[in-house]
């Protein structure tokens, strides 16, 4: 995975919308919010928790796609963090066996959290990995994650240009 060219697109997105939105400030805690609500879009979709319901979960694809808007403000939530050359710890993405997806989500929603008062790089880092784990149990690859980053950065940059 080519994290530093996601950052850079992601660096090129953010810098759009504040100059196109005349923002100031970083907007840190937005990012995690909206983070926070791209989780729980995801698990919506993977129906993972849904023990009531027999409906299967949506598409591999819109799963993904998914996946990735989170991927999008993990990057954005780097960047205004000076925290842009942090890579994941691939050692504990491979722990997918020892937890459920229920409670990887759970992990990941903890981590959020605790970046509230934790704006530390070793923060950081922990969110990306429990992010990147629960992808790996999704099923999803590098590739397939960073094809589907590219595809939403489009969408995204032609999102902006109607002005959404």
């Amino acid at each position: 995975m080519d994290w530093q060219k996601l950052f850079s697109m992601q660096r090129e997105l953010d810098e759009r919308i504040i100059v196109e939105h005349q923002l100031t400030g970083t907007y840190f805690l937005e990012r995690l919010l909206a983070l926070q609500v791209e989780v729980g879009e995801l698990a919506n979709e993977t129906r993972c928790f849904k023990y009531w319901s027999l409906k299967p979960p949506a598409e591999r694809s819109v799963i993904l796609e998914e996946y990735v808007d989170g991927i999008h403000f993990i990057l954005s939530i780097g960047l205004s963090l000076g925290l842009e050359t942090t890579i994941p710890n691939k050692r504990f993405v491979n722990k997918q066996n020892e937890t459920s997806m229920v409670k990887q989500f759970l992990v990941v929603n903890r981590c959020i959290s605790s970046l509230i008062m934790d704006n530390s790089s070793n923060a950081y880092e922990e969110l990306f990995t429990e992010y990147l784990t629960l992808g790996k149990m999704l099923g999803f690859h590098e590739a397939d994650i960073q094809t589907a980053y590219f595809e939403k950065n489009k969408i995204n940059h032609m999102r902006q240009d109607e002005g959404y």
